[in-house]
């Protein structure tokens, strides 16, 4: 089983036609995209997190259950509102952020019993609580504990100039995250403003790289390898980079005590790039997430 712990929110994918912004309601968050993604690639997940008890947690809330989530441990906090990140796309469909969370609810989270953890084979912490006090002590301290169960510990620095203005401050922040993490995923655009120094000293974890059109890399103890993606048209990249790491996860967890050698990194990879690319042709994180026969369609193509 995996367990994905961290923020549930509310995507606003805003849209301007003759001169009025729109903006459309999609569920989001980027462990929960990952929680989701790995419920339809076909494995056993759960989702810790919180919402508040206002219309957008009760509609996060119907979302997860109509998608067939257990909704046992996403917490309705009655004196928080629901976090809130209004999206704004390019032509390309490259996705810029705004959160709307100054006393929200992703970051006060319901506590992770010893019993869930111990039926994990992996726990994938997300990153939006970081930024806050609390919730980089929480997210250490499940991390800490998930490690003296002899769990896999997965971590998406998932970086946001908008949460995050200091990036020293930032880089010092994840690190007391990534010291526990035995996988760890960025973007091309992460590990250049964390530079490259910061990355390679990952070099003990399994590190996952998203490159957008040009795919995807690993890097594992000093060796590495890059993998294309499939070529399509982007509508909305919302989401891509947490397809992209449910796909590798799913591949990592259902060879879960193997070896780590570099055709399972390959086709963790593999799998990720399609997944991932799938997810943008269609807008929000979650609703265009592909089925397992089309990904595998795609997979055999190339």
């Amino acid at each position: 089983m995996l367990l994905c712990i961290g923020e549930i929110l509310a995507d606003m994918i805003g849209e301007e036609k003759n001169g009025v912004t729109t903006y459309e309601r999609k569920a989001g968050g980027a462990p929960f995209n990952v929680a989701c993604a790995l419920k339809k690639f076909g494995r056993d997940v759960r989702f810790v997190g919180s919402v508040g008890d206002d219309l957008i947690g009760q509609f996060l809330v119907r979302y997860a259950e109509d998608f067939g989530m257990d909704t046992a441990y996403i917490q309705m906090l009655p004196d928080r509102n629901t976090t809130l990140a209004f999206v704004e796309l390019s032509e390309e469909g490259d996705r810029s952020f705004c959160f709307y969370r100054k006393g929200t609810a992703d970051y006060v989270m319901p506590e992770v019993s010893d019993a869930l953890l111990g039926a994990a084979d992996i726990v994938c912490i997300g990153s939006l609580m970081l930024s806050e006090e609390s919730g980089l002590a929480y997210a250490c301290d499940v991390a800490r504990r998930a490690h003296a169960l002899g769990k896999t510990v997965a971590f998406d620095i998932n970086f946001r100039t908008d949460i995050y203005r200091d990036i020293e401050n930032a880089k010092a922040t994840y690190k007391q995250l990534l010291a526990m993490a035995d996988i760890v995923k960025l973007s091309e655009d992460e590990v250049e403003i964390f530079g490259e120094e910061y990355v390679s000293s990952l070099s003990d974890k399994v590190v996952f790289v998203t490159l957008g059109k040009k795919g995807g890399e690993w890097r594992y103890k000093g060796r590495s390898n890059r993998l294309p993606t499939v070529d399509i048209n982007p509508v909305d990249t919302t989401g891509a980079g947490d397809a992209f790491f449910a796909g590798a996860l799913s591949v990592l967890d259902k060879h879960a005590g193997a070896p780590i050698t570099d055709a399972l990194l390959d086709d963790a990879v593999n799998f990720g790039n399609v997944t991932g690319a799938l997810n943008t042709l269609g807008r929000g994180a979650i609703d265009n997430l592909p089925d397992l026969d089309t990904v595998y369609k795609y997979l055999t193509k190339n």
